[in-house]
């Protein structure tokens, strides 16, 4: 069983970075006193949905000023960056942090980064196999070379090396079929409920024992959970403060290619989450979790806890999630 905090670092109004970035890192301090396991930090570009735009790096801050914190990337995108770079990075934190170090990659959208990065709209479209059988394989093997549709060069020394836990965000089936047949964990969203999740489990179970891959995967759930004095004014202040992040930082998604994209309505998706997730007292987010665990079987969720910009609401809410809840939910599963 394990518990993490999922980080956007995403800018309410009239905040700046700095200030953003430094709330980050408060949350992750106080996740490791409050006995959480790990912290996910979530990688963007030219948006105020999230202000980090590099995860590997902000974790090795983290990283630094931990001592038994695990830290994840969720996620650091393949579309816009080289797989082997990417691999250097997460061999090096794995290194110097004794193995606290996790990557998580996705695919990414069709976005502006992709122009500014110069990787394309195909790595985007075609190539995310590619990339990461090429990280994979990097992140295995002595010396690599290679020869595909969107990477050539020959065999080069892997230095450093490292063992260094994966999982793959997976929105689409297909990326769902693409990490079964790999028999990789998934990471999924805050987005879908319970069900959908059991569902995409299954799924991915079924795919890769056909590929003869038996697990277990170790799945990681995303979610949502917000304390309140109950659960109808925990919801009322999700649904005031939250969409003042999601209404401009959705905005910031830019397809590069101007295609149409349609744009989740920020208040209806704070209540959506309400719905979905542990919002409440401490026996509503208590239920809860305990009810996403038996329903998936996923035994790894990370948490969405800053949902008002405020960094005093976000370390109140870390430091009573991990004295009055988490002990009652590992309670459960003992």
């Amino acid at each position: 069983m394990r518990f993490g905090i999922f980080l956007p670092s995403g800018q309410w109004p009239g905040q700046s970075h700095g200030s953003v970035l430094d709330r980050t890192v408060g949350t992750a301090l106080a996740a490791e006193a409050a006995g959480f396991d790990d912290v996910w930090l979530a990688e963007h570009h030219f948006m105020s949905y999230g202000v980090c735009p590099s995860a590997t790096t902000l974790a090795g801050f983290i990283l630094g000023a931990t001592t038994r914190l695990h830290v994840g990337t969720a996620t650091s995108v393949l579309s816009a960056q080289h797989p082997v770079a990417l691999a250097e990075q997460a061999s090096l934190l794995a290194l110097v942090s004794s193995g606290r170090f996790h990557l998580g990659v996705g695919r990414g959208g069709p976005w502006v980064d992709l122009e500014v990065f110069g990787t394309g709209l195909s790595r985007y479209e075609e190539g995310f196999a590619e990339s990461l059988d090429l990280l994979r394989t990097w992140l295995r093997s002595p010396r690599v070379s290679w020869s595909g549709a969107h990477f050539a060069f020959r065999e080069v020394p892997v230095v450093p090396r490292a063992v260094v836990p994966l999982v793959v965000a997976c929105t689409s089936p297909a990326t769902e079929t693409l990490t079964a047949r790999r028999g990789l964990p998934m990471l999924l969203g805050m987005h879908v409920g319970d069900a959908a999740k059991a569902d995409a489990v299954a799924r991915h179970a079924s795919i890769a024992a056909s590929f003869g891959s038996t697990g277990p995967y170790g799945h990681v759930a995303t979610g949502l959970a917000f304390l309140g004095e109950s659960r109808e004014a925990a919801v009322e202040t999700v649904c005031r403060e939250l969409p003042r992040w999601l209404g401009p930082g959705l905005a910031g998604y830019v397809p590069v290619d101007g295609r149409p994209r349609k744009q989740r309505d920020p208040v209806a998706y704070a209540r959506e989450l309400c719905d979905l997730h542990a919002v409440g007292t401490r026996d509503d987010c208590v239920s809860s979790l305990v009810a996403t665990i038996e329903r998936t079987g996923i035994r790894h969720l990370i948490l969405l806890t800053d949902v008002t910009g405020s960094p005093e609401q976000s370390l109140e809410t870390v430091a009573r999630l991990g004295e009055e809840v988490l002990p009652h939910v590992r309670a459960a599963f003992q």
